[in-house]
């Protein structure tokens, strides 16, 4: 398990709105049983326009998703799915949501 995996979301009251959680707890933690994630929503089905900077849009399995930072949560690793993909080449945008979150920055 590493950060910046995308991960398929098993709770299945809330997999429709959020088919995939986003790791972002660094890999010094992996020995954890718990990890930090962010739920993706598919961005067509979005009712308003997301907030760039808070919100950013990661491209998964071809479709646009968007990160729903102000949802973070911890969860245990067996409540995980299936590895999706790793978003490493969006690093910078995913450290900046959580950076605005907690900083406003």
């Amino acid at each position: 398990m590493s950060q910046f995996t995308v991960y398929q979301n098993k709770n299945k009251a809330t997999q429709t709105a959020y088919p995939f959680l986003l790791n972002i707890q660094n890999d010094l933690l992996a020995s954890m049983q718990t990890c930090v994630v962010v739920p993706l929503t598919p961005i067509k089905t979005m009712t308003h326009q997301p907030i760039s900077k808070l919100t950013p849009v990661l491209h998964v399995q071809g479709q646009d998703y968007c990160m729903m930072t102000p949802q973070l949560a911890g969860i245990h690793k067996r409540e995980l799915g299936a590895e999706v993909e790793i978003l490493t080449a969006y690093q910078n945008d995913i450290i900046a949501a959580i950076d605005f979150l907690l900083s406003g920055v």
